[in-house]
């Protein structure tokens, strides 16, 4: 029987493995062997899900040439994997990935640690924050006084209840942008809104424009639907989208879709101005492109100076080329899986109708929840905690890293949750491994682009402040040192943290 369940190429795994780039070693920094560092990369690969487990790899020849390198590396290569348990064989069916058992699958996505990790790992994996309380007792509070009159019905509201749509499209006018309830569908949170985009305009070998680097989530996502991802660069730092770079890649690729985030760009924290905005709705028009606009972050300004530009939908005052998406999760609290679709009234048609055969429905007692916050005033209220909290944590963050890698460069975003980091030339793939095994869990770069890039990254959210930041920046720096030596193995032991 064939153990393997896909396969991995030759020239696409060159692509991944060269993508890998260590700082080139010092003075009395030993190289590794050859077929040593190549089972070591796969291995990263492996553990970082970008190549699958059960995944076949390439014969040994076919990798050889791809790489130029002897078979005979390649073949050292494997076997040193098969002894470590990352890789099967069989006569006549070749090798796959595996893990070793006792070791997790690892995740495809950033799903936060389980609550029995926490005490001896810090978790910079996932860009949320704990729930701005009271405000979650109260919104559910308030739900369950609502809940009665529902409970006497079927429960299955497909284009999400009447008073939640009525709601957010009430918030869209008063922002400047009229909108009916017959442009609004409730989602289970915004992947699900994306999901029901993707299935609906962009079939499987189609075409998707995304930011490079975006959001590694709805990239993966992506991924598995079938599609085609074209990366377009944005700009330096936080200077926002490439404009001449999306006109070339909307005109010569003529994607189906184009996924976006214009506000507080996840991981660069970057906030495209109205003029970007403008001239990129013009140019997706032009091409016959259908432009997803993310607004999860939209309201999590965390400086009082910013001037936040119109939505994106307000560029297509026609509705024809442009569907926003929201979401509770990143401004309320991420275990609230309520999001939502605006766009024209028959693309909300199509959604609704082609949900009967995924989800039927979001939870009704969470729709009241964030109705009730919105009716309120709640919603304000419990924002403007989170972005107390966010706005602290990344001043204590940005000052912890300056303070313990004075190497790392970044920008200081002044807003959303999360600080794009270049790390001195080390890899990022490689800290994120290290990390695990000194106490600190962090995303790479890789993650968060298409085919390998931006190895040299990590994303650090503003997940934790105070003295709980600074120890993230120590264990950091013990993992930059281990990449830096070239250690393997298990590393330095874990401390459990104390306030």
């Amino acid at each position: 029987m064939v153990q393997w369940t896909s396969a991995v190429g030759a020239a696409q795994l060159a692509r991944l493995l060269t993508s890998q780039q260590d700082r080139p070693a010092g003075p009395g920094t030993k190289r590794p062997p050859a077929y040593r560092a190549l089972a070591d990369g796969i291995r990263l690969l492996v553990l970082e899900g970008r190549v699958p487990v059960a995944a076949r790899l390439p014969a040994e020849r076919e990798l050889a040439l791809a790489l130029s390198v002897s078979r005979t590396t390649v073949a050292a290569a494997y076997e040193a994997l098969r002894t470590e348990g990352f890789l099967e064989s069989r006569r006549g069916a070749g090798s796959w990935t595996a893990v070793p058992a006792g070791n997790p699958l690892p995740a495809r996505g950033l799903e936060p640690l389980p609550p029995e990790a926490l005490g001896s790992m810090i978790d910079l994996g996932c860009a949320a924050l704990p729930a701005p309380e009271p405000w979650l007792t109260r919104a559910v509070q308030g739900a369950l006084e609502e809940l009665p009159p529902y409970a006497h019905t079927h429960g299955d509201y497909p284009a999400g209840l009447p008073a939640l749509r009525s709601m957010i499209a009430e918030r869209y006018t008063a922002r400047g942008i009229p909108t009916m309830p017959e442009q609004i569908m409730v989602t289970t949170g915004a992947m699900g809104a994306i999901d029901a985009i993707c299935h609906l305009f962009a079939g499987r070998g189609e075409r998707i424009a995304v930011e490079s680097p975006s959001y590694a989530n709805i990239l993966q996502l992506m991924r598995e639907a079938g599609a085609r991802l074209v990366p377009v660069a944005m700009a330096e730092g936080l200077a926002g989208w490439d404009m001449d770079r999306w006109r070339q890649v909307l005109r010569d690729a003529a994607p189906r879709i184009a996924y976006v985030v214009a506000d507080f760009h996840n991981p660069t924290g970057a906030l495209a101005d109205d003029d970007q905005r403008r001239r990129l709705v013009d140019a997706a028009r032009s091409a016959g492109t259908v432009l997803v606009a993310d607004e999860t972050m939209s309201e999590l300004w965390l400086d009082a100076e910013v001037e936040m530009p119109r939505p994106v939908c307000a560029f297509d005052p026609a509705g024809s080329a442009v569907i926003t998406v929201g979401s509770a999760s990143k401004a309320f609290w991420a275990g609230m899986r309520i999001g939502w679709v605006r766009a024209a009234p028959d693309v909300i048609r199509s959604l609704v109708a082609a949900r009967a055969y995924a989800d039927l429905g979001t939870p009704v007692l969470e729709q009241l929840a964030v109705n009730w916050l919105f009716s309120t005033g709640g919603w304000e209220q419990a924002v403007d905690i989170r972005r107390g909290q966010a706005r602290e944590n990344r001043d204590a963050l940005v000052t912890a890293v300056r303070r313990e890698l004075p190497g790392w460069e970044f920008e200081v975003p002044r807003g959303g949750l999360t600080l794009w980091v270049r790390t001195g030339g080390l890899s990022g793939s490689r800290l994120a491994e290290a990390g695990e095994r000194v106490g600190v869990r962090v995303p790479s770069g890789p993650r968060f682009g298409v085919d390998g890039a931006f190895e040299g990254y990590v994303r650090l959210p503003f997940t934790v402040g105070g003295a709980l930041a600074e120890e993230a920046a120590v264990r950091l720096a013990a993992a930059a040192r281990l990449v830096e030596s070239g250690v393997s193995g298990p590393g330095e032991s874990v401390r459990p943290f104390v306030a």
